[in-house]
Formats: structure tokens, sequence, C-alpha cells
């Protein structure tokens, strides 16, 4: 059992981000990050606003990609801030309970995501596997609520790795190897035997991450008997192609996370620090980039959207520039 000493406690923590970058390379990370903060927070408020503006897009499915852009929003809004600031004025200093909160948060956003995917692929199921009975089984009512219940749980598994991080020994070293305050980092700075701890954070984060995605695969195999039974081609290709949209951002999602948590226990399996981190900046970071794209992209309702939006934008230019009132 671990003892505590308040007297020497550490009292803030130090981001140190990639531990083998030049420092003539901060303020292009800096950017860099800077950038992909800005470019997540703006591409899925467009995906929200868009969502609240068109009735016809107040759907199940859609309340569940709204739910996931503000999940992605959250994250990074949690996540980059103090990386950003680490690189453009090395300010990387967080307080003991400011740490802890980040920690917190960037867990449970994690635990969030994987269970909004979870409604998703059972949205996805419902709709291919029972399309006569969808309309029934999943409302816009039922859909709302699921995601309520996914941002009230995502709480519980991350709130018992809190409480444990609180109460440990932290007596020395304070410096995060990595771009936010994780579990994962927190324990290594532990005084003492830490190998409980790592023990517990794996058995969370995969009961967390994995539990939910064998419900996500047998969802999706369930679907691909369905679409093998349709007789139209067309109709194949087309869910086919959702299919496979959404098995892209689990593929990011979940595999490179199953290394960095796993590299510990696998003797033969070493990653160095840089490794880690970026593997841990791809898997987390990269998602909320792409997935208000991909999914405006790869759905024909928002895409007439946007096209029939471009076209009334052009129609207004030509009138001003004609000096006439736009019909």
């Amino acid at each position: 059992m671990f003892q505590i000493d308040n007297y020497t406690r550490v009292s803030e923590f130090f981001i140190v981000g990639f531990p083998s970058l030049p420092s003539e390379y901060f303020e292009l990370v800096a950017w860099f990050f800077f950038f992909l903060y800005v470019i997540t927070v703006v591409g899925n408020l467009l995906l929200i606003v868009v969502f609240a503006l068109e009735t016809s897009l107040q759907k199940p499915m859609y309340i569940t990609m709204v739910s996931l852009a503000l999940s992605d929003i959250g994250f990074s809004t949690v996540a980059l801030p103090k990386i950003i600031a680490r690189y453009w004025w090395n300010d990387g200093s967080l307080g003991f309970y400011t740490c802890i909160f980040q920690e917190h948060m960037v867990h449970y956003f994690g635990s969030l995501n994987s269970l909004i995917l979870l409604s998703m692929a059972l949205d996805r199921y419902l709709a291919i596997c029972f399309p006569f009975r969808y309309p029934m089984l999943m409302t816009n009512q039922i859909m709302a609520a699921l995601n309520v219940f996914c941002w009230v749980v995502a709480h519980i598994f991350p709130g018992i790795s809190t409480i444990n991080v609180t109460v440990l020994p932290f007596c020395g070293p304070n410096k995060i190897i990595q771009v936010f305050c994780d579990r994962t980092s927190l324990t290594a700075l532990v005084c003492g035997d830490t190998s409980r701890e790592y023990s517990i954070a794996y058995a969370i984060a995969m009961f967390i991450l994995y539990v939910p995605l064998a419900f996500i695969i047998f969802s999706y195999i369930c679907i691909i008997i369905s679409i093998l039974r349709m007789a139209s081609v067309q109709g194949r290709i087309k869910a086919f192609s959702t299919c496979a949209t959404q098995g892209c951002i689990l593929s990011i999602y979940y595999i490179p996370r199953f290394f960095v948590y796993t590299a510990p226990f696998i003797p033969n399996l070493k990653m160095t620090a840089d490794m880690r981190i970026l593997t841990t900046v791809f898997y987390s970071l990269l998602p909320p980039v792409i997935n208000p794209f991909i999914y405006c992209l790869r759905t024909s309702e928002i895409k007439t959207i946007f096209r029939s939006c471009s076209i009334l934008v052009m129609l207004k230019v030509m009138a001003n520039k004609l000096q006439i009132s736009p019909i």
C-alpha cells in the first residue's frame, strides 16, 4: 500500500511533449497542433450548425454524428491548448489537480467516443438488418436518450481511475512524457512499485474500449451477411460504402490503441517514447479532424445541402455584380 506524504508531493507537472524533438522545431510543431485544433473545431461546429438548421437531417444517424462532433471538440479543447503553449512559449506547467482533471477528461472523451461509435454501429445494424422495423426500433427520442446515456456512463471508469490516481505518491519527478496528462504517463512518475497500477489501468482500458468493439464487430458481421443477401447491386454498393467509411474510423481509433496499451506487457514489443507519443497523437487527434469531412462527403443529404448553398451563394454574387436583386 502506498504511503502519501503531503509535504513531498509535487505541486505541479510539466508537459514535455516529444522528448527527442530539437528546439528549432518547436514553433513548427506548435503551428501544427494549432491548425489541427482550428480545423477540428471549425469542421465539427459546421456539422453541428448544419444539423441544427436543416430539419431534414434531424434523424437518429445525424444525432449520433452531432454527439460525436461535440465529443471531438471537447477532447481537442482539453488536450491541445497546453501542448500548443508548451511549444510556443515553453509554458508546459500544469498544477497537480489541473493535470488530474485533464487526465480524467482525456480518458472520459476516449471512453465516450467508444460508446458513441457503438451507438452508431447499432443504428446501422438496425437500419440494414431490419429496414422495415427500423423507424419503430430507432426513433429520434430513443437515439437522443441513448447518446445522453453514453455521455453519463462514460464518466464511470475514468472516474474510478482518477480517484485512484489522486491517492498515489508523486514525490519527485514531475515531467509528463506525453502531449497531455494521461494515466500511463502519470503512473510512470509514481514513487514505488507501479506494476499493480499499470495492470488496473490496462484492465480498465481494455474493458471500456474492447467490450464495445466486440459488439461493433458482431453488428458488422450481421450487416455484411444482410448486405450479401440484398438483391439490388446498387443497394449492396451503398451499404458497403457506408460500412467501409465507419470501418476506417474504427481501425484508426482502436488498432493503434491496442499497441500502445499492450506494449508494456509484451517483451518483444518495444516502443520509444517518441513513437508512443506519435501513435497517441495519431489515434486520438486524427479522427476528430477527419470525422466531419468523411461523414459530410459520404452522406448524400449533407452533400446536397452544401451543393445547394454553394449555388445560392454563386447566384447572390452574380446578382451583386449585375446590380440586380436575386430572386
